[in-house]
């Protein structure tokens, strides 16, 4: 069987040229040169396949401030919630088993042995005060530093002194006695000097700061601050050369934690 044999391109005919019209010898006319067929334009010509250029992957995200500030918020107040939670329960635990409760105060004799106000305003007093101490608490000691005693009369000081630093035991009675005389170098204005020569009973306020710490076992905490008042005391003012009479009030004193933060003291 004979091969039959194809033409590989077919020649495809020169545009038609264009016609420059124009006066002159002859009437000749210029054409623009023509240039070979393209591959598209040759008959049986082959397009090459079409091939899909691969997609970039995108540029990875950053992660914007606001989101990584929301993270750490987020992350910090449930750390703080747990450990508020942790605290609570373990206070608990340690009420439950303790029982803690706060020192009680009495003062049980009181005696106002001197008291004169001379012409110059200066206030000379001796007093001798009695304090018992209980601790109502059976797993707990107090640690007690070294108190200042101050005793008001009108807002007038009419008595300081000390009580000694001492520990409590567990389910302990401590007394405590002090003597106490007015600050040298006090000077009255005529008005207090002259109500209080007039007295013959003087109004008391009695207050008594230290710092007290807790023992429980081998633990010891650090000491805090309280204020120890006792309020609605009255005593009588010795005249002449009669005897002082010694009170026994048996005045029960309100305990109130001091806890100092930076510059500010919170009761």
């Amino acid at each position: 069987m004979a091969d039959r044999v194809y033409p590989a391109s077919k020649p495809n005919p020169q545009p038609p040229q264009a016609l420059k019209g124009g006066s002159g010898s002859g009437g000749g006319a210029g054409g623009a040169p023509s240039f070979p067929p393209t591959k598209g334009q040759t008959y049986g010509a082959t397009l090459p396949a079409y091939r899909p250029q691969p997609r970039k992957p995108p540029p990875p995200r950053r992660r914007s401030r606001r989101g990584c500030c929301c993270s750490c918020c987020l992350w910090l107040t449930l750390v703080i919630v747990a450990l508020l939670f942790l605290a609570a329960i373990a206070a608990g635990v340690f009420y439950v088993i303790y029982r803690p409760r706060r020192p009680t105060f009495e003062v049980d004799g009181l005696r106002l042995s001197a008291f004169n106000v001379s012409g110059a305003g200066q206030l000379t007093s001796r007093l001798d005060l009695n304090v018992t101490a209980r601790n109502p608490n059976a797993k707990i000691v107090y640690l007690y530093d070294a108190a200042s005693i101050s005793v008001f009369s009108g807002g007038v000081d009419v008595g300081d002194g000390s009580f000694p630093a001492f520990v409590q035991e567990a389910k302990n009675t401590t007394h405590l006695a002090a003597k106490l005389s007015a600050p040298s170098g006090q000077s009255l204005d005529s008005t207090a000097a002259s109500d209080l020569r007039k007295k013959t009973s003087l109004p008391l306020e009695i207050n008594v700061d230290t710092k007290v710490g807790v023992k429980i076992g081998g633990l010891k905490t650090k000491k805090m601050g309280i204020q120890v008042r006792c309020e609605g005391i009255n005593i009588g003012v010795p005249k002449g050369k009669a005897a002082p009479v010694a009170s026994s009030p048996n005045a029960a004193c309100k305990v109130k934690l001091r806890i100092k933060i930076w510059k500010w003291t919170i009761s």
